[in-house]
């Protein structure tokens, strides 16, 4: 078997089996070789029911226990539960697997087994769900040694997804590295298939740290290497759209109902000394949460219209596109603007998309706002001289820069809301202008922030009713879609403190209780990333036009629409998240003149948490400022930060990030200068792979090193 081989040839995987590692992106034994541990977790000693129910602390646990019933069936939520209880000499604990019900008889009275799953405690009875039966021999063998935990749904679990890697593990020997001897050397990394494997089978959590060093590095290459070889340099070339200062934009701002910070005259003066120049304009508008980049987007856009030109603004979410559009079309319509706007999304019908095309290619229309779909092959335009990407963090080199291409050297103009600190800016953006716009406007009444414990948590629904009967609304965040999406809740040295472990809130059974535990007026409804555009479209609409009162999400809506009568977010399980992720979080309330509250919760009581993780949500209490918050990450950032949920809000990189690798991030700039200094052929291999592929991947750039 080779690396490029499907996974069908492995062992075990038929038909079935290797469709649904398709669905997780699989197809490949390079691609199961890429599938990393998202945490690892150390094997317990077996606990008596009686010290699990004296404990303080939920979390993962070994009992060595007997079948007392015949185990039950039911469905709650449209989902099949199968229950039982089991107990030792000290007392009983209630058993609970999800969706699969055939095992009923796998467990018939009076069995005597080894079970491993996540324990909770609901008032006085102590429940254990999804366990894993171990033989007396297989415990022996793992207990005290470190486990890797895959990412797993209801159709491929975490034993399968073990067995198929172990099956490949072997072809890491047969990735070759493209980094020079000396330069491992030196940077102190360690050979990519020793990396490779060691994420799968650490010794120890060195093992891991290291290896996840060297892959954090890959990818740090791959981005700076895709920047320098695709870079088109637009910043120093000539540009055909030259605009002409008519008087437009300023008609337009004097038309607001607000003024203009200073931040936003600053970046909308940079903008039309850009467009003006002569040159290509590539500059990043860099701006907190809520400090208005928006309406700039929409002032560069009206130059470029009043000139008779065409242009474009891509959204991240076809829930955002839609909130820039119906914007666009109001201000048109209330100032008498020369828009012709268009919306083109990928769930539009096919007749409408037909026809937004159309349009494009005639040049009737001359505002297009959309999401992926604007940068297809079949989409072509009359005369685009200005291209805004919103959110521009969410997109890949090669997906902003095809972007470009519909026009001929168009000015550019990328938006980000992600607070990144200026060292590390000046890196990732060292080829672009920045301006930042680091004021709010003036009608905004700042947040109001607190950090608590579950203890609290009856007190913030109380107050998440009031105010709902008030007229307000509320978002409620978790950090998973269902509680079988963890196959383990114990991630090593996540919390600083493994003994405190903490249940993980998800979406889908939260609701379902949330339900139960308000009253019945207050409407409430779901959202994830796992549902259909539209679906989620619907539901953020909803959310808009105030049908809904209260919405349980994911970080789905970090980047969202804009509900100014949302006032009170509760963020579960704080900790699990990175300050900037937080703090994008929280801004989606408190944009408009009301009071926001912003709540953290913790997944465990404030005393078990470590003082790391005390430290790092004192700062989101104590400041809104997102720059601040962005530097104070870079500080606090410790090694065991790369556990579990993507910390950064930056999902560039499948390992590395930007906070964490700071200093990794800067070396490996300078090794890649160094490299094509040396040797200007060195990487052309990736350099030509690059070139048939832009939005080449991390398990591409391994594959390519054959």
């Amino acid at each position: 078997m080779n690396l490029f081989d499907p996974i069908e040839k492995i062992k075990g995987i038929g038909e079935k089996t290797a469709e649904k590692f398709n669905k997780t992106g699989i197809y490949n034994a390079n691609d199961l070789l890429h599938y990393f541990p998202r945490s690892y977790s150390v094997m317990p000693e077996i606990s008596r029911i009686s010290a699990l129910k004296e404990s303080a602390h939920n979390g993962i646990a070994v009992v060595d226990v007997t079948v007392l019933g015949a185990p039950n069936v039911f469905r709650k939520s449209g989902r099949s539960f199968l229950s039982f209880y089991a107990g030792d000499t000290t007392g009983r604990i209630r058993v609970y697997i999800f969706g699969m019900p055939y095992l009923k008889k796998n467990f018939p009275q009076g069995r005597h087994v080894i079970l491993k799953g996540n324990v909770t405690k609901r008032g006085s009875e102590l429940m254990m769900s999804q366990p894993k039966v171990l033989s007396k021999e297989d415990y022996e063998c793992l207990k005290g040694k470190i486990n890797a935990v895959y990412p797993v749904n209801r159709d491929l679990p975490g034993s399968v997804v073990e067995k198929a890697v172990h099956a490949v593990l072997p072809l890491t020997y047969d990735l070759k590295d493209y980094l020079p001897e000396e330069t491992k050397k030196s940077e102190r990394l360690i050979a990519v298939s020793e990396a490779i494997y060691k994420m799968h089978m650490p010794d120890s959590m060195e093992d891991v740290y290291s290896a996840r060093k060297r892959l954090a590095f890959d990818e740090f290459f791959l981005f700076f290497s895709r920047m320098h070889f695709l870079k088109n340099g637009t910043e120093k070339e000539t540009s055909e759209y030259s605009f002409k200062d008519d008087g437009a934009v300023d008609r337009f701002i004097g038309k607001l109902p607000y003024e203009l910070t200073g931040a936003q005259s600053r970046a909308l003066s940079d903008i039309e000394r850009d467009i003006t120049s002569g040159y290509a304009a590539n500059r990043l508008i860099q701006g907190d949460v809520g400090s208005g980049k928006t309406v700039i987007a929409f002032a560069a856009a009206l130059a470029a219209v009043s000139n008779g030109y065409q242009a474009l603004i891509m959204a991240p979410t076809e829930v955002l596109a839609a909130q820039h559009y119906k914007d666009i079309v109001q201000m048109t319509e209330a100032y008498s603007l020369p828009f012709r706007p268009g919306l083109l999304t990928g769930s539009l019908k096919a007749s409408e998309k037909k026809k937004v095309k159309a349009g494009l290619a005639s040049g009737d229309i001359n505002l297009i706002i959309g999401t992926h779909a604007l940068i297809q092959d079949d989409v072509e335009f009359k005369k685009l001289a200005l291209v805004v990407t919103d959110e521009q963090h969410r997109f890949g080199v090669g997906q902003r820069m095809k972007a470009v291409t519909k026009g001929s050297s168009p000015h550019t103009f990328v938006m980000s809301a992600t607070p990144i600190p200026r060292t590390l800016g000046l890196i990732l953006y060292g080829d672009m202008d920045v301006s930042v716009i680091d004021e709010l406007p003036g009608d905004r009444i700042e947040r109001k922030n607190a950090v608590v414990d579950p203890t609290y948590r009856q007190k913030a629904y109380q107050m998440i009713v009031k105010h709902v009967r008030d007229g307000e609304q509320a978002y409620i965040i978790c950090p998973m879609v269902e509680s079988n999406d963890e196959d383990a809740f114990f991630d090593l040295q996540q919390s600083g403190n493994p003994g405190a472990e903490t249940i993980l809130q998800n979406v889908t059974d939260y609701t379902e209780e949330l339900k139960e535990k308000l009253p019945s007026d207050i409407r409430i409804e779901a959202l994830h990333g796992r549902m259909k555009p539209k679906e989620k479209n619907e539901i953020m609409e909803r959310f808009a036009a105030h049908e809904t009162d209260v919405l349980v999400s994911t970080t789905v809506v970090e980047v969202g629409v804009n509900v100014p009568n949302a006032t009170i977010m509760l963020i579960e399980n704080a900790e699990r998240f990175g300050l900037s992720a937080l703090h994008q979080l929280r801004g989606r309330i408190g944009r408009g003149s009301k009071q926001s509250y912003c709540i953290f919760m913790t997944g465990a009581p404030m005393n078990d948490m470590s003082k790391h993780s005390k430290e790092r949500l004192n700062v989101l209490k104590t400041t809104n400022d997102g720059f601040k918050i962005a530097e104070e990450d870079l500080k606090l950032r410790g090694p065991g930060d790369f556990f579990g949920l993507r910390q950064s809000g930056l999902p560039y990189f499948k390992i590395a990030d930007i906070y964490e690798d700071a200093e990794l991030l800067k070396r490996t700039r300078s090794v890649l200068e160094h490299i094509l200094n040396d040797d200007p052929e060195a990487l052309n291999d990736l350099k030509e792979a690059l070139k048939q592929k832009e939005d080449l991947s991390f398990t591409d750039f391994h594959g390519i090193c054959l």
